[in-house]
């Protein structure tokens, strides 16, 4: 068998010991070999789940509660609700139902938002050339005004595509992200019927104004729980992507 010395040509493919030297396969520009992939964030992918799940719950009781509420009040029960210190069945319940919604609203952002970055740092690493937003935008840009509007959910494709896997022979293998625009706009729907929610709620000081806020309540609930069920599809088929590319390396078995 012959070797080629350093300097000399490559072997001719006529060469019969050509099939027999190894040939050294390069990765793709862009993809991170197997032993420096991170690890993506699944204990905190769980989490986050958990608390969208919980979050959905809260949805689903609230648009209950609303329903209820204002069935009641339309039926000419509890006249006197609504109006200064009023203490009926309905009151109390309106009240409780805007009592749980900040806590919970903020515990599940802050966990949502430590997750969305991670997995975005996580997706540079797989692929820079794809994804090549800074991972600060991840956080950043749920909080600049009118920015937020758009930046976090590019920032979620972005990661989508840099998470993907290769076919074998190196070809993309393009999915559909259309479910993450439709959580998008289900997240953005629920942001605007809490703002109407909320201003009904401050400004009822009778009877038919907390049934207005009930009905809102309950619009914003329901809005609110495809959201979060839409949330979930994205956080675990996100985190399913990059567990798979984590462990198996940027092209697609076979």
């Amino acid at each position: 068998m012959s070797y080629s010395t350093p300097g000399s040509p490559p072997p001719a493919a006529s060469d019969p010991d050509y099939a027999h030297q190894a040939v050294p396969v390069q990765p793709l520009p862009g993809w991170n070999s197997l032993p420096d992939t991170p690890r993506p964030p699944r204990g905190l992918s769980i989490a986050t789940i958990v608390l969208l799940s919980v979050s959905g719950a809260y949805a689903l009781l609230l648009t209950g509660t609303g329903l209820y509420v204002r069935s009641v009040l339309e039926s000419g029960q509890y006249p006197e609700a609504g109006t200064a210190d009023s203490l009926t069945p309905p009151d109390a319940l309106m009240a409780l139902a805007a009592l749980i919604q900040m806590p919970l609203l903020l515990a599940t952002a802050g966990v949502f938002i430590t997750w969305f970055y991670l997995a975005h740092k996580t997706a540079k690493a797989f692929r820079p050339d794809t994804a090549t937003r800074s991972s600060g935008w991840a956080i950043g840009g749920w909080f600049i005004p009118f920015g937020n509007l758009v930046i976090p959910v590019r920032v979620a494709r972005e990661t989508w595509e840099a998470s993907r896997q290769l076919s074998p022979n190196g070809s993309d293998r393009p999915t559909s992200t259309a479910f993450i625009t439709w959580w998008w706009l289900m997240w953005l729907l629920s942001l605007l019927a809490d703002r109407v929610y909320g201003a009904l709620y401050d400004s009822a000081t009778d009877a038919a104004g907390l049934s207005a806020t009930a009905g809102a309540a309950a619009a914003q609930g329901m809005l609110s729980l495809v959201a979060a069920l839409l949330a979930i599809r994205f956080v675990h088929r996100l985190a399913a992507l990059q567990t798979l590319r984590a462990a198996t390396g940027p092209y697609a078995p076979e």
